[in-house]
């Protein structure tokens, strides 16, 4: 019985470190064929937004979440169901702001850094920037504009990795007349 278990624990930290090390592999490709790190920045987060329109619906039907009645509601989901789905973390919700319209992501430990360096010549990659392009592409789906991006990252020497959450507003339906 055990065997089994161990065999599970085994199977998800290779599962994680392939994901991980195939992440480096496309953000190295990525470094190799566009010329400076903001196009790459750009590019991992298109490729996000692209992944979170999609992922939406995964989570959705597998997390049996409801739909969440206020931006904070949305932050605890993203935090303690999304991250912990998908990576295997819970980052903490911290920094609102007094109107209630931004949070920050701390990401004591991002799963997407292991075994990387950054070299000096790429000081300004966001090397974990798809994460918040996924972030946009899952919440517009559900009606919801945002902007995500990075303000700590460990991979830069800071002691966490921060991604800064701000709600812009509600998307409204554009359903044709008559449809609702």
């Amino acid at each position: 019985m055990s065997r089994q278990a161990n065999r599970g624990t085994e199977s998800k930290k290779m599962s994680s470190e392939l994901f991980t090390l195939t992440y480096g592999a496309l953000v190295t490709q990525l470094c190799k064929d566009y010329e400076n790190d903001e196009d790459v920045n750009k590019q991992l987060d298109k490729m996000g937004y692209n992944i979170g329109v999609r992922l939406i619906e995964d989570f959705l039907a597998r997390s049996n979440v409801g739909r969440c009645h206020d931006f904070r509601e949305t932050a605890d989901v993203i935090a303690k169901v999304a991250f912990k789905m998908y990576l295997g973390i819970t980052p903490s919700i911290t920094n609102w702001s007094p109107a209630g319209d931004e949070f920050s992501l701390i990401l004591e430990n991002n799963p997407l850094v292991d075994f990387v360096e950054l070299p000096d010549n790429h000081s300004s990659l966001i090397y974990s920037n798809l994460l918040c392009g996924v972030l946009r592409g899952a919440l517009e789906m559900v009606q919801m504009a945002v902007e995500a991006k990075f303000v700590q990252d460990t991979l830069k020497g800071d002691g966490v990795t921060e991604i800064r959450m701000r709600f812009i507003r509600r998307i409204e339906d554009n359903l044709p007349a008559g449809e609702e």
